[in-house]
């Protein structure tokens, strides 16, 4: 079953406010909110993520900007963050990709570049 069918925003949230829910599970109804949530929730949990990433990877900087105000990341440097190949992050995003049926690679001529 596809991620999109496989939850709905009830469903999600009650699996997000579970106690002792296991974190694949959980991980899996935030990428679900993340992609297909109401707008607030959406809004909400990117906030978190950035303050996350930054928190966990205070190194990981953001080269540019997608038009929709995400942040950009280069490949090798998600890579040295999580201490795989650069190879391996880019099946992972890859993956992704097909999973989500969105396009996270970002060409950096199409980035709103850091000052």
């Amino acid at each position: 079953m596809d991620l999109k069918e496989s939850w709905d925003v009830e469903s999600a949230m009650q699996v997000l406010q579970h106690k002792t829910v296991d974190a694949k599970l959980w991980a899996e109804a935030v990428e679900w909110l993340m992609l297909y949530g109401p707008e607030e929730i959406r809004e909400l949990l990117l906030q978190a993520s950035g303050t996350a990433t930054h928190e966990c990877f205070p190194d990981l900087a953001a080269k540019g900007y997608a038009a929709d105000g995400q942040p950009c990341y280069n490949v090798e440097d998600l890579a040295k963050s999580l201490n795989i190949s650069r190879e391996d992050a880019e099946t992972m995003i890859k993956e992704k990709e097909k999973a989500h049926k969105i396009h996270h690679f970002i060409d950096e001529e199409d980035t709103m570049k850091v000052q």
